[in-house]
């Protein structure tokens, strides 16, 4: 079973979860709530948020990011140099920007930035065109040294995940598998071997029609080729 004791896990939807410490820090990432057909949370009920992380500037990750900021006036944003930038210009100043294999340490977690294989385009009214958002990423959040995370973004599978596994030892990888946009179920799975956590969770599926990879094809790659668990988690469960 996952081990994860000092952090609690809340399932969103979609990319979008809730990491909440054994001290209440609580920590969204990828907060896509308002037309997220997998979720019916809101800025409101979702409650207070002390830091918003964000892999990459798709309207689908960026989401509620700046009426959460705005919501939670002491919440900090963690992300690219150039989704940062850009949130400047809708007036949030709490931001702490970063890149690819840098670490920021706060109370009780860290957060490294690493490689991701995906565009990040921002969707912008204000904008005729989409806003360079940098380059996608995957987080990696470390809670008191004792249990590490791998929020994986929307990618591919590459072949520096054993890097990654070599760097950070993820207990946790959450992994998109939907296919279309990012890698479906098999090449996902295949990724499993290179990363090598105890536990996977699947994301990004089923939002859309096109993401049609299967969690359930998912988890039975997984565990018949490893001692890996996989834990296919419904939007609003918590673990």
């Amino acid at each position: 079973m996952i081990n994860n004791k000092n952090v609690t896990i809340h399932y969103i939807g979609h990319s979008s979860f809730i990491f909440e410490t054994n001290t209440g820090q609580r920590i969204i990432i990828d907060p896509w709530l308002k037309d997220n057909p997998s979720t019916n949370e809101t800025v409101d009920s979702i409650g207070k948020i002390d830091f918003v992380l964000i892999t990459h500037g798709h309207f689908d990750h960026v989401g509620d990011s700046i009426e959460i900021l705005k919501a939670n006036s002491s919440a900090q944003c963690i992300a690219n140099f150039e989704i940062c930038n850009w949130l400047g210009t809708k007036d949030i100043s709490n931001v702490s920007p970063m890149n690819h294999g840098g670490t920021q340490t706060f109370d009780n977690f860290s957060v490294s930035m690493v490689n991701a294989i995906h565009g990040s385009g921002i969707s912008d009214s204000s904008q005729d065109n989409l806003v360079y958002g940098g380059l996608a990423a995957g987080l990696i959040l470390n809670f008191d040294n004792k249990y590490s995370i791998y929020h994986a973004g929307d990618t591919s599978i590459f072949g520096d995940m054993t890097l990654i596994r070599d760097i950070h030892h993820p207990d946790l990888t959450i992994i998109p598998i939907g296919d279309h946009f990012t890698m479906g179920a098999k090449e996902a799975a295949m990724a499993t071997n290179l990363i090598n956590s105890d536990s996977y969770i699947p994301m990004h599926y089923g939002t859309f029609p096109v993401l049609t990879g299967s969690p359930d094809e998912f988890k039975t790659l997984v565990e018949s080729q490893s001692k890996s668990e996989v834990i296919i988690m419904k939007p609003g469960e918590k673990i």
